[in-house]
């Protein structure tokens, strides 16, 4: 069976194999929540999510708020969680345009001139951490911090292009290729990071998600000892949590898929899998098995012969945990352990419900 994982400060995590014998909101006493696909996809709150967080209250739980949408500032992030039913105050959110003022502030100095590129969150920032906002690159920026923005396009990367071309340190809030709506995914931060530094050939700084800091920051305002990171992107929220050392739940009401989780790599894997944030309140089951024997999750079973596909059936008991996931966390034990990291496993079904969960799952011709 694989092992625990190793977490950022060295010490062993418990990894997917071992569940929660308890509910998540009964064993951690806070929640770093990422926001954009984990409580709200573009304006509207994932269904059911408000009601989970209050009940996670309920339970003792505490919330933290760590996005990478640096376009808005905390006030009104706060503003639009409480509207959508999950009540929340600034200091208990941390955005990523929070995390690149701080840093560029450490580097420069209070009072050095800095180029926002992004949302109204961006300047406000700068702003806060004692920064100059300036407007254009003739006003001889020495940084240009570029965030999201929905509002940003070619003449704001004009000027970002300029500033950096004539010397200012390129830094980036983080680079998230898209952000989820619900027209599906759309272009993210990342992508007009890229433009950038395709034009200007030199590598940006990037100071958010998946580096420790916001995580750390939020642990630090909230007291936190046993924190869980609920993130829906590997690269990121996942990753973001191993270097922290936290424990972390992945939901897929964001930006990732089953294909995706299957092909993760050690840094992208996470403790626990929901389909939503209402995976706080269940218990998760413990996968079973390995080292050359199958991988057992509630009435499913994943075999594989020598360097075959992975074979998925159930038992035909009613040993399943409801949520639907069971299958899904023994295949993901058995790629892992058996595929290199970014490999996506072959999977096949031995009988009919197998073959419904995996097209389900968009696994099906895998």
């Amino acid at each position: 069976m694989s092992g625990p994982t190793p977490a950022g400060d060295g010490t062993a995590r418990p990894g997917l194999a071992a569940g929660s014998a308890r509910p998540p909101a009964e064993v951690h006493d806070v929640a770093l929540l990422d926001l954009d696909g984990v409580v709200y996809v573009g304006p509207y709150a994932v269904p059911g999510v408000p009601e989970s967080l209050a009940a996670a209250r309920e339970r003792g739980m505490r919330l933290g708020f760590v996005t990478n949408n640096a376009a808005r500032p905390p006030e009104e992030v706060a503003g639009h969680l409480s509207e959508l039913g999950v009540p929340a105050t600034p200091d208990e959110v941390i955005t990523s345009s929070q995390a690149a003022a701080s840093v560029v502030a450490g580097m420069l100095g209070a009072g050095a001139r800095v180029l926002p590129v992004g949302g109204p969150g961006v300047a406000a920032a700068l702003r806060a951490a004692g920064l100059a906002v300036v407007g254009t690159a003739e006003d001889d920026p020495a940084a240009v911090v570029q965030g999201y923005g929905r509002e940003v396009g070619w003449a704001q990367l004009a000027e970002a292009v300029v500033a950096v071309r004539n010397g200012a340190r390129h830094v980036a809030t983080n680079t998230d290729a898209t952000i989820p709506s619900p027209r599906g995914p759309l272009p993210g931060n990342g992508a007009m990071v890229r433009v950038v530094r395709e034009v200007t050939g030199r590598e940006p700084l990037v100071t958010g998600k998946p580096d420790p800091a916001m995580h750390a920051e939020c642990v630090r305002r909230t007291g936190a000892e046993r924190p869980l990171v609920v993130g829906d992107r590997l690269d990121t929220d996942i990753e973001g949590a191993h270097r922290a050392g936290a424990a972390s739940l992945l939901v897929f009401s964001g930006v990732t898929d089953p294909a995706l989780l299957l092909a993760a790599g050690p840094l992208h894997r996470p403790d626990l899998i929901s389909a939503d944030a209402g995976g706080l309140l269940v218990a998760h089951p413990r996968v079973h098995g390995g080292d050359g024997e199958a991988w057992r999750c509630g009435r499913w079973v994943v075999t594989a012969q020598d360097s075959g596909p992975l074979e998925l059936r159930t038992t035909g008991d009613d040993r399943d945990t409801g949520d639907g996931l069971d299958g899904l966390r023994a295949l993901c034990l058995a790629a892992w352990e058996r595929a290199p990291a970014g490999v996506p496993a072959q999977v096949q079904a031995a009988d009919g419900e197998a073959r419904r969960v995996l097209a389900e799952w968009g696994l099906a011709a895998r």
